[in-house]
Order: C-alpha cells, then sequence, then structure tokens
C-alpha cells in the first residue's frame, strides 16, 4: 500500500492555521483536528484553477456537490445518497445545529455520549435544547459501546433527539451495524430522531466496518438524519463545506424546513474542493489511511517504551488518539502539565465531558513518525 507522507515542521510552520498559530514555536501541537499532510494534487489544481479564472463568488447550491458525493458513497461505503435529499451547509456544526432546532424544541433534552467532541455540547444549547449525558461504556481495556439502555431511558423521560458521532470522535469508535440498527429501534420506538455527525467517516480503517446510520435500516432511514463532508477526510476544514443528508419523507421534510441561507452557506471553494476530492482524491485518501495506520501503531509502540502508565485504546477510524494518564499523577488537566512541561499542547480531556475526560488528553497522530515520537519522548522526559 503506498503512502502519503505528511510535511516536515519547517513547512508546516509556514501555515496561518489555527493548529500552527495558537502555541509559541517551541511547542509541538498535537491537539488540533488538522492533517499535516499535503493537499491532494487534484484538490489543490482544481483551487489554483478556480482563482485563475477569479472563480470566488457564490456556491451553486446542494446539486454539484451532492452528485460528487453520491458515487463516492456508493463505491466506499456502498451508501446509495439520493442528490435530491442533500442540503448543502457551511459545516457539521451549522448542520447539526439547523437539524436540532427542526427536530426539538427551546428547552427538549438532546442525547450526548461522552466523551465526545466538545462542540456537541454548545452545538445543543445553540438549539435551545438542554443536554442529557448518557456516557459511553466500557473503556480502554474493555472497548467502548454505547449505552443503549441509558439511551432508551433517556428518550422515555422525554429526550428528543440524541447527537450520535459515527465513527466516535475522540475515541475513535466504529460502532457495528447491530449497535446502530438498536438505536434505531430505540429512536423509532420513542420517535425521537438519531443526528449523525459522520464527517470521520472517510478515515475508518480497512479492519473496521464504518456503517453509515442510514444505510442501517428502515428504522434509522426514517429516524436519521445525516451531516458530512470531506473536510476531515482530505483536510478541508477551513474551506467551509458540508451535507445534511435524509432517506425519508419524515428527514425531508427536517431539510426543507430549515431557512433559505442554510443551503448558501456553504463556500464556492469548499464546494470545489470538496467535489475534486469526492471524484479524484480516493488514491491520496488510501495512502493517508495507511500512513495513519502506521502511527497508530507507532503510538502504541512509543507509549509502551516510554510512557508504559498511560492507558491507549489504538481507534478504529479517524487520527485522534483518546489516552489516559491518570497514572502520571498530572492531575485532572494532564493536558495543561504537559503544555507547560512537556512544551507538547493536547485536548484538554475534560472538554470532552467533566467526568469521562477527567485524567486525559486527545492527541491528534496525522503527523510525521517524527514529530510523534519526539512529542512522547517530550511526554515522558516531562514524568
Amino acid at each position: 500500500m503506498h503512502r502519503i507522507a505528511a510535511q516536515p515542521l519547517d513547512v508546516l510552520r509556514t501555515r496561518t492555521s489555527a493548529k500552527w498559530r495558537l502555541y509559541p514555536a517551541d511547542v509541538l501541537p498535537l491537539p488540533v483536528a488538522e492533517m499535516d499532510y499535503p493537499l491532494p494534487e487534484p484538490v489543490a489544481a482544481a483551487l489554483h484553477a478556480a482563482v485563475d479564472r477569479s472563480d470566488t463568488g457564490y456556491a451553486a447550491g446542494s446539486g454539484p456537490i451532492a452528485e460528487a458525493f453520491a458515487p463516492f458513497a456508493l463505491e466506499r461505503f456502498g451508501w446509495e445518497v439520493d442528490p435530491a435529499r442533500v442540503t448543502s451547509t457551511g459545516d457539521v456544526a451549522m448542520g447539526l445545529v439547523e437539524v436540532l432546532r427542526r427536530v426539538t424544541s427551546p428547552g427538549d433534552r438532546v442525547v450526548v455520549t461522552p466523551p465526545i467532541y466538545p462542540p456537541f455540547f454548545d452545538i445543543v444549547t445553540e438549539a435551545s435544547a438542554a443536554v442529557v449525558e448518557v456516557p459511553m461504556t466500557g473503556g480502554i481495556d474493555a472497548g467502548w459501546a454505547l449505552d443503549l439502555d441509558g439511551i432508551d431511558r433517556a428518550f422515555a423521560a422525554g429526550a428528543k433527539a440524541m447527537l450520535l458521532c459515527n465513527p466516535h470522535n475522540p475515541i475513535g469508535l466504529v460502532p457495528s451495524r447491530d449497535e446502530l440498527a438498536a438505536l434505531a429501534e430505540i429512536a423509532a420506538r420513542h420517535g425521537a430522531t438519531i443526528v449523525s455527525d459522520e464527517v470521520h467517516g472517510p478515515l475508518s480503517q480497512p479492519d473496521s466496518v464504518y456503517t453509515p446510520f442510514l444505510n442501517v435500516s428502515d428504522a434509522a432511514r426514517e429516524f436519521g438524519v445525516t451531516v458530512t463532508a470531506g473536510t476531515k477526510a482530505f483536510n478541508l476544514a477551513g474551506l467551509k463545506a458540508a451535507m445534511i443528508v435524509t432517506a425519508s419523507e419524515r428527514g425531508d421534510a427536517v431539510r426543507r424546513g430549515m431557512p433559505y441561507e442554510v443551503e448558501w452557506r456553504m463556500s464556492q471553494f469548499g464546494s470545489i474542493a470538496s467535489i475534486a476530492a469526492f471524484r479524484e482524491g480516493g488514491f491520496w485518501l488510501d495512502g493517508v489511511l495507511a500512513s495513519l495506520d502506521d502511527n497508530r501503531r507507532l503510538l502504541a509502540e512509543l507509549l509502551a517504551d516510554e510512557l508504559p502508565g498511560v492507558r491507549y485504546r489504538m481507534p478504529q477510524a479517524s487520527y485522534l488518539a483518546w489516552l489516559d494518564f491518570s497514572a502520571l499523577g498530572w492531575g485532572d488537566d494532564p493536558a495543561a502539565y504537559a503544555l507547560e512541561h512537556a512544551k507538547v499542547a493536547l485536548g484538554v480531556g475534560p472538554q470532552f465531558g467533566a467526568t469521562a475526560g477527567r485524567g486525559h488528553v486527545r492527541l491528534n497522530f496525522a503527523c510525521t513518525p517524527e514529530v510523534l515520537a519526539e512529542a512522547i519522548t517530550r511526554l515522558a522526559d516531562a514524568r
């Protein structure tokens, strides 16, 4: 399998994105979900061509990106997406908020499953709803799973929706088809909506089968709405392009009820880049997945050798590692200690859940092996 090499630090430090501007130059920045790989050549070429023709107006709606995404989803995931059932928007978080606004009323409760992507908490409140936490079960040693009984109880108690992270950020879990089918049945029984963030789906490793929620069952299609994008898989987050996807009349009503402006928040460059990525970026994506596979395994070796007290379960998807630093005695927020004493920036565990994230950090391993090794050495030296 071919591999895509991450760019070296001297090149990366010329970038002006958040990952490379939020910390001093002596810090290795590994918290922000940006990859250190160069853009796919077809994407870069498409963007250069757009600049050359001064093609910087408004994106032409949902149609072009939906038509490019549908064959990509079918080929890679066996997911039949109807382009007519896709509404574009600026990013996944925007899409999640707009869906929640359509399927809840102010004050309604929405289930989230910590440890979870921190903006999920804000997304719920931005939609004028209230967070209900149903933590993941299991853990780093036993393996993670959705607490289906707990979710059932939350819906029975009146929760109207759930934010599903499929695959799950930060733990890298790819839920099984059976698990997702059971979740869909629970939602159907209570008339609740599963709003599924699937932006990390294309970053699932080949040894883990990512199942799009809308591909699971009739119940999932009826009671599910998916929000996804190519932005994580192809490193396009700053270009602002995402899709809200439905597969039933109930779901279509959610999209149709959105304000006119939701569709037009997608940027022209986001549309152009995403279309090129979906149509021509598969070879590059396969190479990135191979490099990420190397790095998730390298991380396990480095931790065993240099930080054996740190607990880690190799993620099935994404380029994010959820690490338990509790044994090091670095407190509830070990990322603060790591930044001060090791000059390594990591994701702040308690932001992913006040209880579930205590003593944990999130580490981005979409970097060169040398940067990853240097980060672990610095952390080990800071003990």
